[in-house]
């Protein structure tokens, strides 16, 4: 389970067998509100930390894995005891693959606002998937905003057919990111990976940062880099052990995947 420090989560991450022979790990991602979500970057760096390290799961993966979601294959790497950095592939950045209602050739500001025309609350996001749609608003305070009233009208704005993740993002120098997340499926979150990479790609194409920053989100900090080489994105940060339980087999009694 990983996201906010406190009694309720923002994914269940459920590990299965895997089904390609050089994966080690098949990945099912639930959000808090039942739905099911395509990738989520911290709850995979959870997932590595406990498949190397936790001594129920101890297997010899070393420490590399490679694990298989519903957007695609994640590779994951120990960088240091409590750290792991999750190659999160190419971001997605055409209108219709990550996806929108209608056509946006520039998707670094698509044409989106809340409040009166004259003098919008929000205006003009950046759109990027990282395997999940992404907003990310611009703003000198992300903190200035009730968040929780207006992400669940934009996460369900018809121009997402898909829902959106909705960020609020304030760039204090070209290597640091302000951030705050309303999360598709989970609601306000203390960090969210992908909405991290999408950050950074957003900011790097409005050429507000460059290809790499720090992210800070009210949980802590992301390191990103949009790799030139091959256009993958590489997020960086930190695992730690908040609550140990055991759920009952019978809620799984019906479950099929």
């Amino acid at each position: 389970m990983a996201g906010r420090p406190e009694s309720r989560y923002d994914q269940l991450m459920a590990i299965h067998d895997p089904v390609a022979a050089d994966a080690h790990a098949s990945l099912v991602i639930y959000n808090r509100d039942g739905s099911t979500a395509q990738s989520c970057g911290n709850g995979t760096r959870c997932v590595a930390w406990a498949m190397m390290d936790d001594p129920a799961m101890a297997r010899p993966y070393g420490d590399a894995l490679v694990l298989e979601g519903e957007a695609g294959r994640l590779a994951v790497t120990r960088v240091a005891e409590h750290a792991f950095t999750v190659d999160m592939g190419r971001p997605r950045l055409a209108w219709d693959e990550i996806p929108l209602a209608e056509p946006f050739q520039d998707t670094r500001r698509i044409e989106l606002q809340i409040g009166p025309i004259d003098a919008p609350v929000l205006h003009s996001p950046s759109v990027v998937s990282m395997g999940n749609p992404h907003a990310i608003f611009w703003v000198g305070d992300p903190a200035a905003y009730d968040l929780a009233r207006i992400g669940p009208m934009l996460e369900h704005h018809p121009i997402f057919p898909e829902r959106a993740n909705i960020s609020l993002a304030a760039v204090d120098a070209p290597d640091r990111i302000r951030l705050r997340v309303w999360e598709r499926g989970a609601g306000l979150t203390q960090a969210c990976g992908t909405a991290a990479c999408a950050v950074v790609v957003a900011a790097a194409r409005k050429r507000l940062t460059g290809r790499s920053a720090t992210v800070t989100l009210p949980g802590g900090d992301l390191q990103i880099a949009w790799r030139e080489s091959d256009d993958h994105v590489l997020m960086t940060g930190p695992v730690e052990l908040e609550h140990e339980g055991v759920l009952p087999a019978a809620l799984f009694a019906e479950v099929h995947r």
